[in-house]
């Protein structure tokens, strides 16, 4: 504990504190002697980055624990990784300055749960650099994370349903999953497409000014 508490540029006592509150993981224990590794010194770390950065320990414990029960990269990535999305990897601080501070416990979590961020040992992968950079965009031009993210799960709802569409489509005449490989640009500028002709359709519903009735008719005078 001591040789960690100096590597990590902390009191012992500040180091016990934040075991107490379950800040960093337990040691590995061998009969009495606790080791802690590389992996406790990345977290603390980790906590000192985010304290400077403005980040309550409150906060902060939010987050271990949802780092800590989260999918590791692994799970993330299945059996490889996507085809045409690139996975970015982050530190926790990183993160947290991608989104301003909005990279609470509750929206790690919530993130975690979409199956956009994974863990490896002491770092977060993202699991696309498109949506990572979209979703950073939307929370600087005032959007809450937490409504993006919530948007984020409706939108693979309707992902979802597009995607199995598409593949009934294409393997109705025995086909094969190559050709569903190769036709998937197909599907992508359908879906882009139809999107821009809703996103149309609502700009124009409200650009259209509201129909106004003539001033002094008053519709409910009699007839002469």
């Amino acid at each position: 504990m001591e040789e960690l508490a100096e590597e990590a540029g902390i009191t012992v006592r500040t180091l016990r504190f934040y075991r107490e509150r379950k800040l960093i993981p337990p040691p590995r224990r061998e009969g009495r002697i606790a080791w802690y590794d590389d992996t406790h010194l990345a977290r603390l770390r980790t906590i000192s980055a985010l304290l400077e950065r403005g980040h309550t320990l409150n906060g902060i414990a939010e987050l271990a624990e949802a780092f800590d029960h989260g999918r590791d990269v692994g799970e993330l990535l299945g059996l490889g990784e996507p085809s045409e999305e690139i996975p970015v990897r982050l530190s926790p601080e990183e993160l947290a300055d991608v989104f301003a501070g909005q990279a609470t416990g509750e929206n790690l979590a919530a993130a975690l749960d979409l199956g956009y961020l994974g863990t490896d040992g002491g770092e977060i992968v993202h699991i696309s650099r498109r949506l990572l950079d979209v979703s950073a965009a939307l929370v600087r031009e005032g959007i809450p994370l937490a409504d993006v993210l919530t948007a984020a799960r409706r939108v693979r709802e309707h992902t979802e349903a597009l995607a199995e569409l598409f593949t009934t489509l294409v393997l109705a005449e025995d086909r094969t999953p190559d050709d569903l490989q190769r036709l998937r640009p197909l599907a992508k500028s359908v879906v882009d497409a139809e999107l821009s002709l809703s996103l149309d359709r609502r700009l124009r519903d409200r650009q259209e000014p509201r129909a106004t009735r003539p001033q002094g008719v008053d519709e409910a005078a009699p007839r002469s």
